[in-house]
């Protein structure tokens, strides 16, 4: 793998992770904290089993274009 291909390889990795980091910011923390602050009666209109379900499906999300960060990265190694 030429110099270019491998600084390509690293772009697109951290462009997952970053993808990771919206992930977790837009689905885990802001509802959180319109949780926990109430904003908007956002704590109180809403089911629990729907802010678990939703939190639950986002983290997911994020763990996996982490996870798949990380094995772009790994297949640099090789």
């Amino acid at each position: 793998m030429n110099p270019s291909d491998i600084e390509r390889t690293k772009l697109f990795a951290n462009s997952l992770d970053r993808a990771s980091t919206a992930c977790f910011t837009v689905g885990i923390a802001t509802p959180l904290a319109g949780y926990v602050y109430n904003f908007a009666n956002f704590g109180t209109s809403i089911d629990g089993w729907r802010f678990t379900l939703g939190i639950a499906a986002w983290l997911s999300g994020a763990i996996a274009l982490h996870y798949l960060a990380r094995r772009v990265l790994g297949a640099l190694d090789e």
